[in-house]
């Protein structure tokens, strides 16, 4: 009796998707994977692909799990590659890539091509396990299809055409309030701002700060929904980024760890102390420029270390500040002027103020006022350079499309040194009568 109604059932299914395939695959929606992925294993491949086709991604992923590989294989190469990237994206690794090897040949590299996005797009960050639905579902369908997958954290639900474009997205508030046979075409929100799947991340986290949203869906070029990116997955990349920066900024690495193997550590440091070293020699170069000056008055060699501190300092406080304004796309490459000129003033009033109090430390301890002028004036120089330096530096190497954090540091700290120690040594070259 069991066989013969099981029978009937199927045999009434396959009524219904050759007359009504709409129906069916909005039946198919809310079957579960199981029932869904029993009916296609058994359907004729050309048949099963068409209804397939008609499923919203996730749906069809699910199905696809239930099916024998050999199945999956042959409704995979009845599809277009490019709705069928976004179902396998929503796989577990191991089951996609499962999938894809048992496919083999060009249509998997097709498959994984397709798949692949830049380091650091919206497509690459995005969480593929988007739940959608189609334009005749009911909020009742949501409530079933949350029971389901109840682990999730959702805050909104998205609707899309048969072609997997998207239309719109439903807040899960406004799913729970709805009757349960009210249409979620009659509460979808239209205008929910969406992301390219190529897009930065930078430019990602400024529509959803724009926006005031917590989920932005991420669409292809011809507006298939491929997944969705949360606001709190976001702010954890930036976090690892920005203690990524930290390192790479002093000359460590992204990859080393506190517990690294000491030659992997020394392997990703050297390097960049060699670096580190040329620029000292062309520091130390400036220096012996005025060996002449420095012999003549020893007092300069004692000073040197003050000027090219505040330099330094001055400089680093403008790079943490223009870094963090490039990170968090405050400012663009195209403001550089705007920065430098404010970092140039910083400098200006912070060297005079710095000056005076430097000039009035040194002529209380030399009692010479020609050497308090000549590290009060050359304090200002150096600190101005110095800010300018770190307003300029990284947006320079933004425009070069070099990362900022790896460099930056270490182009400062040469400019800064050479501009600290040119100015003291050169203005008290000029004004050596004042200090006799």
């Amino acid at each position: 009796m069991s066989a013969l109604l099981q029978s009937i059932q199927l045999d009434l299914a396959r009524r219904l998707m050759d007359r009504h395939p709409g129906e069916a695959a909005r039946w198919l929606e809310t079957a579960s994977a199981r029932e869904g992925g029993s009916l296609l294993e058994r359907e004729d491949p050309a048949r099963a692909a068409s209804l397939l086709r008609r499923l919203t991604a996730d749906t069809a992923a699910r199905m696809l799990e239930q099916m024998s590989a050999e199945r999956a294989r042959r409704l995979i190469t009845e599809l277009d590659p490019m709705r069928v990237a976004p179902v396998l994206s929503r796989l577990v690794p191991a089951t996609r890539e499962r999938m894809l090897k048992h496919l083999g040949g060009s249509l998997a590299d097709e498959l994984r091509t397709l798949m692949r996005y830049p380091s650091g797009s919206a497509g690459q960050l995005m969480d593929p396990n988007v739940v959608t639905f189609r334009l005749e579902a009911t909020a009742g369908d949501v409530i079933d299809r949350l029971r389901e997958i109840r682990s999730r954290r959702i805050q909104d639900v998205f609707l899309a055409d048969e072609d997997g474009k998207l239309i719109g997205s439903v807040a899960l508030q406004d799913a729970v309030l709805a009757a349960p046979g009210d249409r979620l075409l009659t509460i979808v929100r239209r205008d929910h701002p969406r992301g390219q799947a190529i897009a930065p991340r930078e430019e990602v986290m400024e529509t959803l700060e724009r926006e005031g949203v917590a989920t932005l869906p991420v669409v292809d070029f011809e507006g298939r929904l491929l997944g969705v990116l949360r606001q709190r997955q976001l702010i954890e990349v930036a976090q690892r980024d920005a203690s990524a920066d930290l390192v790479t900024m002093v000359g460590a690495s992204k990859e080393e760890g506190a517990l690294s193997p000491p030659l992997f550590a020394v392997r990703k440091r050297l390097p960049w102390l060699e670096v580190n070293l040329l620029t000292a020699f062309l520091a130390a170069s400036v220096v012996g420029l005025f060996e002449s000056t420095i012999a003549r008055f020893t007092a300069l060699a004692v000073l040197l270390p003050v000027v090219a501190g505040q330099s330094g300092n001055t400089g680093a406080q403008a790079l943490a500040v223009t870094m963090r304004g490039l990170a968090l796309r405050e400012v663009r490459t195209r403001q550089w002027m705007r920065v430098a000129t404010k970092e140039l003033l910083v400098g200006a009033i912070n060297g005079v103020a710095v000056a005076l109090t430097t000039s009035l430390a040194v002529y209380l301890w030399s009692r010479s006022l020609g050497l308090a002028v000549v590290i009060g004036t050359s304090m200002v120089a150096s600190m101005i350079i110095a800010g300018l330096a770190g307003a300029i530096i990284p947006m320079g190497l933004t425009i070069l499309r070099q990362d900022p954090a790896q460099s930056s540091s270490i182009v400062l700290t040469t400019v800064t040194d050479v501009a600290g120690f040119f100015s003291f040594l050169g203005i008290a070259t000029l004004l050596a009568g004042m200090l006799g």
